[in-house]
């Protein structure tokens, strides 16, 4: 069975990975700097460590036989907080300096790079984003993954050594709702809104998407060409008016109001402009753009995986 590392394996997103790859046998080498949350098993090796030890995930890639790297840390929604700084930025940037190149010469040949959707430069039109469109990271958080991007992509450049770029919309689970609670919610205000009948929609990740898409990377079948960038999200958006609804079934919200859509419109594009928030907060929320129903395509991904996972089913 494959040995895999996985970094961040304590997160949100980590953690479900790593759960996955135990279950399903694979011999587990987790790092996170928090304490192992997994309660031991006889195919895991869990070292506390925070991913910028170069010194000791170094040596762990080139003393373990690795088939295949994970990185999931310097990730919002599992390491990093939901305002980011220039300290995370310099964090991802030490970790790129040496992660892609050390798994590299230790022999790995799978490296999967959880990164965002927010490179995404906006779209003129309501067609769905893919993969071959343009990029132009603006916020702190969409700049450090491309920057993780390019520097696995210069990594792997002139060898056999698949690289997966997974581009990842907000994420969630029944209990994890912080992103689409992010998208209905008016922290000024106190209070959930809705525009209308609540009838636009947000495009999400089911984090169990991404666990099933790892899963399906990993077990590819000889010949498939997988190496390259891929929208890892749900299949359809989920509309405001279903999100207010489960949040207001689970006590998650008090009150919603409806809102004028164009008043705040034009307000959000006014603050927009120059906002430290918009750059700095991961979940801001551009309301200039909130019912403009912009979706990714994952029909790349689905070659690999059949995105099971909706907000409907999720656990």
């Amino acid at each position: 069975m494959k040995t895999v590392l996985v970094t961040g394996a304590a997160g949100l997103i980590g953690k479900a990975v790593t759960e996955m790859l135990l279950s399903k046998g694979y011999n587990v080498i987790a790092t996170d700097k928090a304490p192992d949350p997994f309660g031991g098993a006889d195919n895991l090796s869990y070292i506390q460590c925070s991913v910028t030890d170069k010194d000791k995930i170094s040596n762990t890639l080139s003393g373990s036989k690795v088939d295949a790297l994970i990185h999931l840390a310097c990730t919002v929604d599992n390491d990093f907080p939901d305002v980011l700084s220039s300290e995370e930025e310099k964090t991802s940037a030490v970790v790129d300096k040496y992660l892609y190149k050390a798994a590299v010469s230790a022999g790995v040949k799978d490296i999967m790079l959880i990164s965002t959707h927010q490179i995404y430069a906006p779209q003129k039109t309501r067609e769905p984003i893919r993969e071959t469109m343009n990029e132009k990271p603006s916020s702190i958080y969409a700049k450090l993954k491309y920057e993780a991007e390019k520097a696995l992509a210069n990594a792997v450049k002139k060898t056999d050594v698949k690289a997966v770029i997974m581009r990842v919309c907000p994420v969630y689970t029944k209990d994890y709702v912080e992103n689409l609670k992010a998208k209905v919610y008016d922290p000024k205000d106190g209070c959930a809104f809705v525009y209308g009948y609540g009838d636009y929609g947000y495009t999400f990740t089911c984090v169990y998407n991404i666990v099933d898409f790892v899963n399906g990377i990993l077990n590819c079948p000889q010949g498939i060409t997988y190496h390259g960038v891929y929208n890892v999200c749900d299949s359809k958006p989920i509309v405001a008016k279903d999100i207010v609804e489960a949040l207001r079934n689970d006590h998650k919200i008090g009150a919603v109001m409806s809102r004028n859509y164009g008043t705040d419109a034009v307000k959000g594009a006014a603050v927009l402009f120059g906002s430290k928030a918009s750059k700095t907060e991961y979940r801001y929320n551009d309301l200039s753009i909130a019912c403009s129903n912009i979706s990714y395509d994952n029909t790349k991904a689905q070659r690999i995986s059949t995105f099971r996972w909706k907000f409907t089913n999720t656990k």
